[in-house]
């Protein structure tokens, strides 16, 4: 395959490693339910903030892999914080 083919040209090692911003939402009944903006319908929710930061991490990898090896789009760069 020509470099110039392939859709995510790093490997999945290199998107793993990459620090994404995220969004935390406390919700009114308890838990929070977090987000990756960057990584469209990457989210997760947990009863504790450690909670849903474990399984948004559980879900970008997911997301990432699923991603990768479907090579059907490009794998977004984590945007800058504002």
């Amino acid at each position: 395959m020509k470099q110039s083919n392939v859709i995510n040209p790093k490997t999945l090692e290199y998107y793993l490693s990459l620090k994404y911003p995220m969004s935390i939402y406390p919700e009114d009944e308890g838990g929070y339910t977090v987000m990756i903006p960057d990584l469209p319908g990457c989210l997760s929710q947990g009863e504790t903030l450690e909670e849903a930061l474990a399984n948004l991490d559980e879900s970008r990898q997911l997301w990432l892999e699923t991603v990768y090896f479907s090579q059907k789009r490009a794998i977004p760069l984590p945007s800058k914080l504002q």
